[in-house]
């Protein structure tokens, strides 16, 4: 039996793919346990400068699986689902889509056939959202009853207003890709967001690796904190980059019109 997810490293890039076809990537307990893991094998792993995220089959990720619900739901897993490790705010339930706002480097998720519930939850924690043509989204848990509570209160607040935020919530109503650029919630549409994210993180690892990662914990950190502490935030992390090796070496890369060899992202 293949892994339900999967890491595979090549060039720079990790590709994590989510290998539960015949059930749309639905997330089973075993599933969100391999999903955080994968997370937490790209944070450290300092060779990969940029990762791409998609799910095998017809769709990303059809959210919860409803066959495990009522395990999931049940004594010792619910209380794991709800616990919390010591170094994030997210309980495990969270850092399924939250993961990937911590990992250090660029995430793009590439998005196909459906991302429902939990599925569209993890595709918010991506810092790209590359979609193909009718692909369906939908903050999906009112209809079983239930809210959203894997982190969309830390990622939808940047991409929608929070009347459109309530909308999705309340109605659970299903947008198609166009809509859901329209309202923010991809980057774009693209007809083949696999081969077009590929192309974006080949871009992005061909970058200063130290700089790509500290341009994510830029903009993460110092969006919604104010002018005088964003800028003190971009004074510190550019204080970081300059004058080290792999700065110095785009420079000169530029300057000898040729290809930069970066070494791993320190």
């Amino acid at each position: 039996m293949a892994d339900i997810v999967t890491l595979e490293v090549k060039d720079h890039i990790g590709f994590v793919t989510f290998n539960r076809p015949e059930k749309y990537n639905a997330l089973s307990h075993e599933m969100i346990r391999k999903i955080i893991e994968t997370g937490e094998k790209v944070m450290e792993d300092k060779s990969i400068r940029v990762v791409v995220l998609s799910g095998n089959g017809k769709g990303f990720c059809a959210g919860l699986d409803m066959e495990n619900f009522q395990k999931m739901a049940d004594g010792d897993d619910k209380l794991e689902l709800f616990a919390r490790a010591y170094n994030t705010p997210a309980n495990k339930a969270q850092q399924v889509g939250w993961v990937w706002k911590q990992v250090p480097v660029p995430v793009i998720a590439a998005l196909h056939g459906v991302a429902f519930g939990g599925g569209l939850q993890i595709a918010l924690g991506a810092d790209i959202r590359l979609a193909a043509p009718g692909t369906r989204f939908s903050v999906m848990e009112i209809k079983w009853g239930l809210i959203p509570d894997m982190s969309i209160t830390q990622t939808l607040c940047d991409l929608v207003r929070l009347d459109v935020a309530k909308e999705l919530t309340f109605t659970g109503r299903i947008v198609e890709a166009k809509e859901a650029a329209e309202l923010g919630l991809i980057t774009r549409m693209v007809d083949d967001p696999l081969a077009e994210a590929t192309e974006m993180a080949k871009l992005i690892a061909s970058k200063n690796p130290d700089a790509i990662a500290r341009d994510k914990q830029l903009l993460e950190s110092a969006w919604r904190a104010g002018a005088a502490k964003g800028m003190l935030i971009e004074e510190s992390l550019q204080r970081e980059i300059i004058a080290t090796p792999n700065q110095i070496e785009a420079v000169m890369a530029e300057f000898e019109k040729r290809d930069p060899k970066f070494t791993d992202r320190f």
